[in-house]
């Protein structure tokens, strides 16, 4: 962000939570030009500092009087959260951006990824949106790389399958591994089984069709964002025993013909692409790579052995932050450079 840029009030709601606390980190790393920070969580979090820039602020329970000039909310504290207060802030004045589920699917909220649909953050007359909802995790990365594919190529269908941190799931998820890893007893397993040394192919509740809700999600959302609704996604959602870092196994039915050196060339020359793809060197993503990174990495980048016209690829980021707070942040960026 450049100096020239207006400064602002910047709300957080959910700011002890993984995210929350992640999209603190990121403001700052960021240059966000923020002049006052507004930690906002339940009750129990009240009274709690957080530190910005060297200054602390003070942890308050979220309230109307508390969004008062505010200027950008984000929003980390769940679903019911969001419903309660993203309308009081907005009605404040805020530009909402919702990491959440609560508007994800809502006609008349914006689905943002800003490598990918920027433009729909702002009204036909270049004001923005109030409310501007964050995309699920997975869904974030693996757009990023359809996008430019899209572009070029045209889609047709992709199967995706996920390998998702336990962090995914919050400091509970963080939490229930750990101490899994120590060997203590579960009441109720976090992750649906043991987690420890294992890996379970169920991310959040079942719906009637067999998919669960996760895996709906990135149906649903990779559509509204690409605004494709003939893209087929089939997706498997797995949860394995990993801090941070969500990998996703790609298989993209391309529209038209492609080479291959043309589609790395594509995706190293594209926004928020890091491009690790070299075998014989054993260089690919990994988890570990996209740890407190922003980017998209991608690697294992092959033609479909028996469908020509189909890429299969592999690809990593760090869901705390481009799957969650970074996109959110980002899209703050976008907010204020369009009033600059």
């Amino acid at each position: 962000m450049s100096s020239s840029e207006s400064r602002c009030r910047v709300a957080v709601l959910g700011a002890t939570g993984l995210v929350g606390r992640t999209m603190i980190q990121v403001l700052e790393e960021r240059n966000f030009p923020a002049t006052e920070i507004v930690p906002l969580a339940s009750s129990r979090s009240v009274g709690q500092k957080v530190h910005f820039r060297g200054e602390e602020f003070t942890i308050q329970e979220p309230s109307r009087e508390a969004f008062r000039g505010v200027d950008i909310a984000l929003f980390s504290a769940g679903a019911t959260a969001s419903k309660e207060w993203a309308a009081i802030a907005a009605s404040e004045g805020a530009v909402v951006i919702d990491n959440s589920s609560a508007f994800r699917m809502d006609p008349d909220v914006p689905l943002v990824v800003p490598e990918v649909n920027p433009g729909s953050i702002f009204k036909a007359d270049g004001t923005p949106e109030l409310i501007i909802a964050n995309p699920n995790c997975s869904t974030i990365q693996m757009v990023v790389v359809l996008k430019p594919l899209y572009d070029r190529y045209g889609i047709k269908r992709i199967v995706v399958s996920t390998y998702q941190s336990v962090t995914g799931k919050g400091k509970a998820g963080r939490d229930a591994l750990e101490s899994e890893l120590r060997g203590e007893d579960q009441e109720q397993f976090t992750h649906f089984h043991q987690i420890a040394f294992n890996a379970v192919p169920q991310i959040d509740s079942f719906t009637e069709n067999g998919y669960t809700k996760e895996e709906m999600k990135m149906v649903n959302e990779t559509r509204k964002i690409m605004e494709d609704d003939t893209i087929s996604v089939s997706p498997t959602t797995v949860r394995i025993p990993v801090y941070g870092g969500h990998g996703e196994s790609l298989n993209i039915e391309l529209a038209r013909e492609f080479d291959i050196d043309e589609v790395r060339s594509l995706l190293s020359a594209s926004p928020g692409i890091i491009l690790q793809d070299d075998p014989s060197a054993r260089l690919y993503p990994m988890p570990l790579t996209s740890y407190e990174r922003d980017e998209v990495f991608v690697g294992r980048i092959r033609r479909d052995y028996w469908h020509p016209q189909t890429l299969n690829m592999w690809i990593v980021a760090d869901n705390l932050r481009k799957g969650a707070a970074t996109n959110a942040v980002q899209i703050a960026e976008v907010v204020l450079a369009r009033k600059a």
